[in-house]
């Protein structure tokens, strides 16, 4: 009977420690899988919440002459500071009279792209105040960086930028790094495209690519039904079978947005071959001008220095206001990196 009552006792502690062992794990799957639905949810939600924002300005000639100002009071003696002040209020008088005589005026605005063209959503807002007060011999210059991404997106940030042509606005594009596939459809709508020697443009072409799971799904004998109602509804999916049909139709898709592709960009800039250079490939700056892509090899930098001197620049940009899930999440983020950071100096000889 002792025998049989250790046992028991045994067998009852060996019952509770795999009971909580499978509780532990049936608690950690849920928390994860509800862990990754948040993420997934919050990251949907970002920048939907507390939407507002407002329009930022700052005249960058103010900017330019109190660097010059802090340059020179470094290198310059004393005695000679006081002579050099005055000649420079002196220079930027006449340089002030002029540009107010003159009532030109230059606004600058950035654009960095991704592949959702999400940067649109403050373009579309600079545009419009910008709009609100150009006049005519006004210019504005977009400093443009972007991949490429989805059609409609960088249809619609052309289409912004469109807006400045139409009002018969001068338009420049500055490109200091890449302005590939949507982003080359933006560039290609100004009427002065300038970029840095080693910037990467063109890329006029399009991609679509998405995994196939069926094959897999059928291996583990799991169904999935597809209900469409019109022939070409669905023409390729992920879990579904592919036909050769449904493929034709996807590729014929593909080249139609590939032809109103090729179409913009030469209604844009006719003097580009458009055939020679709608391949897919993409240039470096000094060979995109010789593929008529740019019109001058210039930094941003360069050329605003330039409108510096001859009016009055204005950087504009439209500023969101963080929700706290954005807040939370740029947080998030900085503890990331800093992490990743303190790793990555740590002696090679440590991480094995």
């Amino acid at each position: 009977m002792l025998r049989f009552f250790l046992v028991s006792k045994e067998s009852k502690l060996d019952f509770i420690s795999d009971y909580g062992l499978f509780l532990a794990k049936a608690l950690t799957i849920v928390f994860s899988v509800l862990l990754i639905m948040f993420f997934f949810f919050a990251a949907n939600q970002r920048g939907k919440i507390g939407a507002e924002g407002r329009i930022e300005v700052k005249k960058l000639n103010e900017s330019l002459d109190s660097l010059t100002d802090s340059l020179r009071a470094a290198i310059l003696p004393s005695s000679a500071q006081k002579k050099e002040r005055k000649r420079q209020k002196k220079e930027r008088k006449i340089r002030a009279k002029g540009a107010e005589e003159a009532k030109v005026k230059a606004f600058v605005i950035d654009f960095k792209g991704d592949v959702q063209a999400s940067a649109v959503t403050s373009l579309r807002e600079e545009i419009t105040a910008v709009l609100a007060v150009a006049e005519e011999g006004d210019e504005v210059l977009v400093r443009l960086e972007s991949p490429g991404g989805v059609v409609h997106g960088y249809g619609l940030a052309a289409s912004q930028l469109k807006r400045v042509r139409n009002k018969r606005i001068r338009l420049t594009v500055s490109v200091d790094k890449v302005a590939a596939s949507g982003g080359y459809m933006m560039a290609c709508i100004a009427d002065n495209v300038i970029a840095a020697p080693f910037a990467l443009l063109g890329s006029i072409g399009v991609v679509a690519q998405l995994p196939n799971f069926h094959r897999f799904l059928k291996k583990n004998d799991v169904d999935y039904e597809l209900v469409t109602a019109g022939e070409y509804k669905r023409t390729l999916t992920i879990f579904g079978e592919n036909t050769e049909k449904g493929r034709e139709k996807f590729v014929e898709e593909l080249e139609d947005v590939h032809v109103l592709f090729k179409d913009f960009v030469s209604e844009n800039r006719p003097s580009v071959a458009i055939e020679e250079v709608a391949t897919g490939e993409a240039w470096f700056g000094t060979r995109a001008l010789e593929r008529k892509l740019v019109d001058d090899l210039k930094t941003s930098d360069e050329y605003i220095l330039e409108l510096c001197d001859k009016r009055d620049v204005f950087h504009v940009q439209y500023i969101q206001d963080k929700s706290k899930l954005d807040r939370f999440f740029e947080r998030l983020t900085r503890v990331w990196k800093s992490g990743y950071d303190q790793a990555s100096n740590l002696p090679h000889n440590f991480i094995r």
